[in-house]
């Protein structure tokens, strides 16, 4: 599987932004699409996650501001975030796991997003 992403970049405290991913190559019945996010020196976290049946997780800290919703036909993933602050500057990184499989299997390279307070 590969995970082509776009969006992020640069905006304001309290601004909005939104990322997308999409996935080509292998197929499977289940499946969660999503994001983490990384900042240096720290551990990736779970942003949020989606499955094919749309079952959504979040991380406490976004839960409220962003939302995450699919496209199955375009295998594709969104991430709309609002009232963003300095704290949620990171590079996100989507991934793609098969639905019986706890970790993802697959990542994408990242896209940056900063906020400026």
């Amino acid at each position: 599987v590969q995970l082509q992403a776009s969006g992020g970049g640069l905006v304001q405290a309290g601004g909005s932004l939104s990322l997308s991913c999409t996935a080509s190559g292998d197929s499977y019945a289940g499946d969660v699409m999503g994001w983490y996010r990384q900042t240096p020196g720290n551990e990736r976290e779970l942003v949020a996650t989606i499955s094919n049946g749309r079952n959504t997780k979040y991380a406490d800290s976004v839960k409220g501001r962003f939302d995450i919703s699919r496209d199955n036909a375009k295998r594709t993933v969104y991430l709309q975030m609002n009232g963003l602050g300095p704290e949620d500057t990171a590079l996100y990184l989507c991934i793609f796991r098969r639905a019986w499989v706890p970790e993802p299997d697959y990542w994408g390279r990242g896209t940056l997003v900063t906020v400026s307070s």
